[in-house]
Formats: structure tokens, sequence, C-alpha cells
């Protein structure tokens, strides 16, 4: 890789999630640079422009056509992924897409066909297996740390879809026709690093269910309807035979708001944190085992940790870093590890068989 990959970002606006997490960590690694942004509007496209001194549009179609535009991240709302990946992927450019990939499993099939078809590298921002915690977790339980791998549980908070959401801007992610919902953000950016450290399901049964039916927007004291699950529980079986639990609930718990628990025939291993969404999460490692009577926190070596530029270490960007660092390397030595949006199908078919597995109230097989 000899020049630097240039990057241009769909909902590059200075408030939003590509501003706390893309655009600081674009300017720390040496191997990529911002090019352009664009945002819904053109106002914000000014505001942003001034910020971060690169064109700034309020088309797509105008970043995506930008000649120094190499990479085009997506990361809006995911009723919009559909019109601007595709439309990225016809000009022939690598795209990052924030997770999930679509609205729903046809559409995440259909970008996964385009990606193929068109020849080009694609990203599914799945960034939590790179969490340093992940990894170390991943690399003792692969050296025998805790022995045979019988089961695993894990329950989280979303930290959203409680009973107030601050905007009506916002309101969109308690309606399941949006395709944001507990089930298919928080819940799956824990999953896939526990199959990351675990291996994939083989079967799995659920139960979704719409704890809270009404939300209040703060702004105005207005509610809104729910209709996307708040309680959701699925349990299944591994691929090496362990059992899985795993249970997350919509808004914040006065409890604990991540607690990732993982039994073997010798010792255990515990991740934890005050925030439910683990793929931002700081989280902390513990584990026993032999004699232990309680496990006790492990230190995380600084090799895991010091893989990124230190300004950008636990900030909230700091798995993004590690998966663009990562397609760096991809890119340079021509290898494909990172989360692309064949894995990201993955995902998407996972959670069409929790749907399945809760409407029908029958185990479903996960192919």
């Amino acid at each position: 890789m000899m020049n630097r990959i240039g990057v241009g970002i769909v909902g590059g606006s200075t408030t939003g999630w590509a501003s706390l997490a893309h655009i600081p960590v674009l300017a720390a690694l040496p191997a990529f640079e911002l090019r352009a942004v664009s945002t819904s509007r053109s106002s914000s496209a000014q505001a942003a422009a001034a910020q971060y001194a690169v064109p700034a549009y309020s088309s797509h179609q105008d970043l995506i056509a930008h000649p120094g535009v190499d990479l085009v991240v997506v990361s809006v709302k995911v009723t919009e992924h559909l019109g601007i990946v595709s439309a990225a992927l016809e000009a022939g450019k690598m795209v990052y897409s924030e997770w999930p990939l679509g609205n729903g499993l046809a559409e995440a099939e259909k970008l996964t066909e385009l990606a193929r078809t068109a020849g080009v590298r694609s990203v599914a921002g799945l960034q939590g297996r790179y969490a340093p915690e992940v990894r170390l977790a991943r690399d003792l339980i692969q050296n025998g740390y805790i022995g045979d791998v019988l089961g695993t549980t894990m329950v989280g908070s979303g930290m959203v879809w409680g009973p107030q959401v601050a905007t009506a801007s916002q309101a969109y992610w308690y309606d399941k026709a949006n395709g944001a919902t507990p089930l298919t953000s928080p819940t799956m950016h824990a999953l896939d690093p526990l199959h990351f450290v675990l291996g994939e399901f083989d079967t799995v049964a659920a139960q979704l269910t719409v704890g809270r039916k009404q939300a209040t927007v703060a702004e105005d004291g207005s509610s809104v309807a729910v209709t996307a699950a708040d309680q959701v529980a699925v349990i299944g079986t591994l691929g090496g035979g362990a059992a899985a639990s795993i249970f997350y609930r919509g808004g914040v718990s006065r409890g604990d708001n991540f607690r990732w628990e993982i039994n073997g025939s010798e010792g255990d291993l515990v991740l934890t944190s005050t925030w439910g969404n683990m793929q931002v999460a700081e989280l902390a490692l513990a584990g026993g085992r032999g004699a232990d009577s309680a496990v006790k926190p492990i230190e995380v070596p600084a090799s895991y940790v010091n893989d990124v530029p230190a300004e950008l270490r636990g900030s909230v960007g700091a798995n993004v870093a590690r998966l663009y660092a990562q397609l760096a390397r991809d890119l340079t030595e021509g290898t494909h590890t990172v989360p692309d949006f064949k894995h990201a199908l993955k995902r998407h078919r996972l959670i069409d068989a929790v749907e399945r597995a809760a409407l029908t109230g029958a185990t479903q097989s996960v192919h």
C-alpha cells in the first residue's frame, strides 16, 4: 500500500457518531486520510466543511463521485443503507457500512451480492471483537485457561430503548420497521464478540417481548408507540457443544449493565462493564481457575492495548481504530480478516433465526 486510503463519510456531520468514532481515528492513523463528508442538509455540510477542512456535500452521490475517495463510510440510519451502499458499490468504491448492514435479511443479501459482483472490499462495523479484553479472553481459552468450555451467559442493557428518548428525531429506534432495535443493534454487537471467542451457534431458541408499550420524548413530552422488542432472550448450543444464554433489555439497569461469564471444566472468565453497548464499552476482565475460590482481575498486556495511538485508547473510537488498522493490514498483505458484508450477512441470518424461533416457539438451526 503506497498511498494513503482516501475516506469519504456519508453522515459526517459535526455531531453524529462519525464525529466521535471515525473522524478522530482517521486523523490518528497514517494509512488513512479524510477527504470528503456528506450530510443530509446544506447547513450541516457547511459546518462540517469548516470543522474538518475537507469538501462537504449535501448529496451522497457527490461524495461518491469525488475522485480522491477510495473508501465510502456509511454512517447513517439503517433505513438509508440500501440506497447509499448500493450507489457506492456500483461506483466501484470500497464500502465500510455501520452495523446493521441492511434493514432486514433481504437487504443484507442484496448488498452482499452487489459487493461480490463489484469485486471491491467491504467492511461491516462490528468492532467489538477487537476490544483488548475480548481478544485476550479468546487467547486464554485457546491456551487452555478454563479447560473445556461448558457454557456461557451474557446479560446486557441496550442503554437506549428505555422509557424516555431525548428528541423526536431519535424516536425511530422504537419502531421495529426501521431496523435499529435491541436485537439488531446491541445484542448483535455483543453476540459477534461472543462468537469470535467461542464459535457460532448451531441452534437457537428465543423470546422477544415488547415490555414498554410507550416511550416519552423528553423535548416535548409526546408519546411514541414501541413496536421493537425491548426484552431479548436467546438460548442456544454452540458448535462445540457448549450452552449459551443471552439476555438484553432496553434502557439502563440499576444493577449490572453488562456481564459475560464463560465457564469451563478448569476455570472461569468474566467480562463486565458499566455500559451495555459492548462495541464501545470499557471492559474489565477477571478470571479464576483450579483452586481459586473467586475470580480476580486479569491485567491486559500492553501489546493488546497499544496497537492504536495513545490518544485513541479508552475512547469510544478505540475499537473502530483497531478495525481500521486491521483493514489497512489486509489491504497491504492481501488478506481478508476484518468483518465484511459476507460476515454481516451471517449475522443477519442469525437475527432471522432468532425472530423465527420467537415467532414459532420452535428451536431453529442456524446456517
